[in-house]
């Protein structure tokens, strides 16, 4: 087992040049779906590591409720362990349950909060508040529903609206709820996959930018909506239904939407930035994912040789 069992706690900072050059040069939708595979197996990895960590490492602690075989000296002698790594392992595994589990938490409070807030709204898709706060935000679930406030229609011309409507319909069709969520549980687990959450935030919201110039049939309109939705939800406080609603960085959103659409392709040639970026993902992955399976397998075959049944 060795060394191999650290390798997937700090694999994760190869993903950080990658999620640049994904953001740049990789199609949004192939950008989004590569980068929060790569954070989800990752972050799995190194939380399979830290488990490995602390049961190699505290088979000697007195009270711990491992077989007594696994304690053995021999045993010990057949897997390198770091018996302080393994001490160190409790807190931090400790640290991630509580965190997924407060993002989560979190997660759920305000999509109930939300739906609350349509209670006896009509309309099967598109919900309108009555609220001087322009904000608008898709709303996952078994009926999806496009929420807009007054203020925010008000402030945009009939094309933008349709640009905004055909926004958030990409953000429910595509269920980027989904990858959001992956990649920020994927960020508790490990520190050093938030820049892949970063990206994936900016990588969604081009794609459902990229859906909706393609549903409207006009990129300016598009770059238009964004940035006078933008500018009017800039004085939106947190604390409201407001904040399901992540822009991410406008700027560059509507540059993007102000150059030619990016080329369509799913898995792009290796030598192009764009290629570098997915291989670099792909072999970071692999490498991860087999050095976690060579330590679990390891200590499985040799742990069950010590307590044979």
């Amino acid at each position: 087992m060795g060394v191999f069992v650290f390798l997937p706690l700090v694999l994760p900072l190869t993903a950080w040049p990658v999620a640049r050059l994904a953001e740049l040069h990789l199609h949004p939708r192939t950008a989004t779906r590569l980068l929060t595979a790569v954070a989800v197996v990752m972050a799995a990895c190194s939380t399979l590591c830290l488990v490995l960590l602390m049961v190699v490492g505290t088979a000697q602690l007195p009270g711990n409720p491992l077989p007594d075989g696994w304690a053995d000296p021999e045993v010990r002698a057949a897997v390198p362990y770091d018996g302080v790594a393994g001490r160190a392992a409790i807190p931090a595994l400790a640290a991630v349950t509580a965190a997924c589990a407060r993002t989560l938490w979190r997660h759920r409070r305000v999509t109930r909060r939300a739906r609350r807030a349509l209670t006896g709204l009509r309309g099967s898709t598109v919900a309108v508040l009555p609220d001087s706060t322009p904000y608008a935000y898709a709303l996952p679930g078994a009926r999806g529903r496009i929420v807009v406030t007054t203020a925010l229609l008000d402030g945009l011309a009939p094309a933008e609206r349709r640009a905004l409507f055909a926004h958030e319909r990409a953000h429910l069709a595509a269920r980027h709820h989904r990858h959001l969520l992956a990649v920020h549980l994927a960020a508790r687990a490990n520190p050093f996959l938030r820049p892949l959450r970063s990206a994936v935030a900016y990588t969604a919201e081009r794609w459902a930018d990229e859906e909706a110039a393609r549903a409207v049939g006009d990129r300016r309109t598009v770059a238009r909506a964004i940035g006078r939705a933008a500018l009017l939800s800039a004085t939106a406080p947190a604390p409201t239904l407001a904040a399901l609603a992540a822009t991410g960085p406008v700027p560059r959103r509507v540059a993007a939407l102000l150059a030619p659409a990016p080329a369509v392709r799913d898995w792009p040639p290796a030598f192009t930035a764009a290629g570098a970026a997915a291989w670099g993902a792909a072999a970071g992955t692999v490498v991860s994912a087999m050095s976690s399976a060579n330590s679990a397998v390891t200590l499985f075959l040799v742990l069950q040789t010590a307590t044979p049944l």
